[in-house]
């Protein structure tokens, strides 16, 4: 019991002992929650008149963001390609324009400052294209990829020079089909000379077909003029071609709603392809610069290609004067490789990167947009503003044209490319080039330009 009882009496002294503890954890810990609160309390008040400042520097440095981001964009836009040095020959062109008369330097100078216009237009359509998905970004190109040729050709329809109208889009399809064409091809040869380059025979095909298309509606408005086998002479020949070009713009419409919803799109499977073959994307397919920038800089573009095509448009006739070169070479040759520039440099490129349906994407799609769309658009156009453009684009003109898309019709037939078939596409081009030099087009004399 004495030990029960001691060891009782231990017991409640230890208890004590623990309620005592206790006691003074709590009251230290009210105390220092009620510093912690005094001083919350304190740093807010005293606080208060730095919220205000520290606001002031985000906004300074907000400010400070968007114009570095402007600087980043613009040095981008401007400074990463050494062919944007030909920019500033487009205002030296003006200031020629202004000073002098001479027309073969301000044609020449227009030619050279739309070059790098050209591929910076390009460039923007493809940096837009990562935002908006492969679907909307291939009708993207489809709308852009052309702009400075349908550009070109609006100043020249309503200037009413028809014939240069014609033969630029002509020499549009000639270039896309025979010159860059046959580069990819000879260019990635090259490079995979072990080897014949792959590529979707249907989609070329398709192609093909569409091209042939766009030449028998351009044949038989031709054939009906020089056969005189009109009912109404000198209107069934312009009824026609706007018929004609009604429905090339319906084909056309249907072409790319099949290519936009078909999992066999032109479109779709590059980045597929591109995913499955590197595994890792590359550092040079991520947008380079924002959704927004890429807007502001293709309308930036395509203003001032429009303000220089009205200068090179305006100086056609006397470049052709000054230099001894007929308005056809100009018109066929040397304005669709100035539009062409961007289509260029990316089909062979991409031809050396073993990736020959994007080049033919680019290439053959680009003549297959001009053949079906531009031509059709610009007589729609031109029947709008009361000018009488048609799809009769003179004898020898139809017969080269027919001619270059038999021969690329034969060289997709296989699926296969080499560079022995890009030579071969590039010396037809060569022919074509030299017909065109020693062409004297009769239309063209009752052709003038006229004030609008």
């Amino acid at each position: 019991m004495a030990k029960d009882s001691q060891f009782s009496g231990g017991k409640s002294h230890l208890e004590m002992g623990l309620q005592e503890g206790r006691a003074v954890l709590q009251l230290e810990d009210e105390n220092l929650v009620n510093s912690k609160h005094n001083d919350r309390r304190t740093f807010s008040m005293d606080a208060t008149p730095q919220i205000s400042v520290f606001d002031a520097d985000t906004d300074d440095v907000s400010c400070k963001c968007v114009w570095n981001n402007i600087l980043r964009q613009m040095q981008i836009v401007l400074f990463t390609k050494k062919l944007n040095l030909l920019i500033p020959c487009g205002p030296l062109a003006m200031l020629v324009d202004k000073l002098t008369d001479h027309h073969g330097w301000i044609f020449f100078l227009s030619l050279l400052g739309i070059i790098p216009l050209a591929e910076r237009l390009g460039w923007a359509t493809e940096q837009l294209a990562f935002y908006t998905g492969p679907t909307v970004g291939g009708l993207l190109n489809a709308t852009f990829g052309n702009a400075t040729e349908l550009i070109i050709s609006m100043y020249a329809l309503r200037r009413g020079m028809i014939r240069v109208v014609q033969q630029s889009l002509l020499g549009s399809i000639l270039s896309n089909t025979l010159l860059v064409l046959g580069c990819a091809f000879f260019g990635g040869g090259l490079v995979h000379s072990s080897k014949d380059q792959l590529f979707d025979k249907g989609n070329a095909v398709m192609n093909s077909g569409l091209l042939l298309m766009a030449v028998m509606g351009l044949l038989f408005p031709a054939v009906l003029h020089f056969t005189h086998t009109e009912l109404h002479f000198g209107k069934s020949e312009l009824a026609l071609s706007r018929f004609s070009s009604c429905v090339m713009l319906v084909a056309y419409g249907a072409y790319l709603f099949y290519q936009l919803t078909s999992q066999n799109s032109l479109y779709m499977p590059i980045s597929e392809e591109e995913g499955e073959n590197d595994g890792i994307p590359d550092e040079e397919e991520a947008p380079e610069i924002s959704k927004w920038g890429s807007i502001i800089w293709l309308l930036i573009m395509t203003l001032w290609i429009a303000v220089l095509s009205e200068y090179l448009v305006n100086a056609i006739e006397g470049a052709s004067i000054a230099m001894s070169i007929p308005v056809s070479f100009i018109s066929v040759i040397l304005l669709p490789i100035v539009g062409n520039a961007a289509e260029h440099a990316g089909a062979v490129m991409f031809a050396c990167k073993d990736k020959l349906d994007i080049s033919l994407g680019v290439a053959i799609g680009s003549s297959t947009q001009i053949a079906m769309f531009g031509i059709p658009f610009c007589v729609v156009v031109g029947w709008i503003m009361g000018r009488p453009m048609d799809l009769n684009f003179q004898l020898f003109e139809t017969a080269t044209l027919f001619m270059s898309v038999l021969v690329v019709a034969f060289m997709l037939q296989d699926g296969t490319s080499n560079y022995f078939k890009g030579l071969m596409l590039l010396l037809c081009y060569l022919i074509v080039a030299a017909s065109f030099f020693v062409h004297i087009d009769p239309e063209a004399i009752q052709d003038k330009p006229k004030k609008p």
